[in-house]
């Protein structure tokens, strides 16, 4: 919330001003410079800085679209401080439509970076180094990886106050406790002294306009609990349900997989979520809820292994 100039990428953007700049992340063999999208809107109230970063995973399609809806609709705009979106961060993913990068490294492993690393990691320091610095506040648009889909939930430190606060805003129908990973965007932001939450919803390659719609109104929510948008014509908000600590229940057979509930149903102990049955017609293995729980991750695929991953749920063993 400095009065000094704000100079983002080499350039200086002006209270009341707007920037659309490009991060050079690589040069190709085909001597064509990659390049992301860096989008900057400043009020002419000083206050906080909010970055919306999206496609950290290249193939998680939601969080690109829900910021391209913020822009689109210019809720980027705010009324105090200053509005940073990116809604691609992982370029080379996304026109491949991959989690990875080209080098086969997770981009969310690789913070803060090095500028000596591989492409990945140099990709995440140059990130650290020109971006992370300038904001104060950061929600990081994610889904469910492939096959397996989210309800839309927030993921925060609760020891955090100030995220959990950020978490609370959002309204998302479940905030889950979620330590920081080592190398994650979150936890280098974390020790920058940035205040950051990660919104899941939805899966990979995939849209789900309820997804969409609950990450927008969200990052509205958020915008207003900052004084970034005014609070009139506030969206109706979500009572959150707060997740201490989850777990997956996971295959005990490999065949065909049938569920018989819906993502963010609460259920009950031993309630048959599902079955595993074989081609043939012999096997028929039920999936009961090992205790009342609800269920905010759901494995889609139609053929699972022993062992897969099936109901992400919340655990009472707190």
């Amino acid at each position: 919330m400095s009065t000094k100039p704000f100079v983002i990428l080499g350039k200086e953007v002006k209270p009341g001003e707007s920037a659309f700049l490009e991060m050079e992340v690589a040069k190709l063999h085909t001597r064509n410079r990659l390049r992301i999208t860096v989008i900057v809107e400043r009020a002419k109230e000083e206050g906080p800085t909010l970055l919306l970063l999206g496609g950290v995973h290249g193939d998680e399609i939601n969080g690109v679209s829900i910021i391209r809806e913020i822009i689109g609709t210019k809720m980027n705009k705010p009324i105090k401080g200053t509005i940073i979106c990116i809604p691609v961060f992982n370029v080379f993913g996304f026109l491949n439509q991959t989690r990875e990068f080209p080098d086969g490294r997770d981009l969310n492993r690789m913070f803060p970076g090095s500028p000596n690393g591989s492409l990945a990691s140099q990709f995440a320091y140059k990130f650290t180094k020109e971006i992370a610095p300038l904001v104060d506040y950061v929600i990081d648009f994610h889904t469910g990886g492939d096959k397996r889909e989210n309800i839309p939930n927030v993921r925060c430190d609760r020891k955090n106050e100030e995220s959990l606060a950020m978490a609370k805003a959002f309204g998302a129908p479940f905030i889950l406790h979620s330590p920081e990973i080592s190398k994650s965007v979150r936890s280098v932001l974390s020790k920058m002294g940035k205040k950051s939450i990660v919104f899941e919803g939805g899966k990979a390659l995939s849209l789900n306009k309820k997804v969409l719609q609950s990450g927008v109104d969200g990052a509205l929510n958020v915008m207003r609990y900052l004084g970034m948008q005014p609070a009139k014509n506030k969206p109706e908000q979500t009572q959150s349900v707060f997740i201490e600590k989850s777990k997956w229940i996971r295959a005990q057979h490999s065949g065909i997989f049938k569920y018989n509930i819906k993502n963010g149903d609460q259920v009950k102990k031993r309630q048959k979520l599902g079955a595993i049955i074989d081609p043939y017609g012999e096997l028929e293995k039920p999936i009961l809820a090992p205790f009342d729980c609800f269920i905010f991750g759901l494995n889609t695929a139609p053929i699972v292994h022993k062992g897969d991953a099936l109901f992400h749920v919340s655990d009472p063993s707190t």
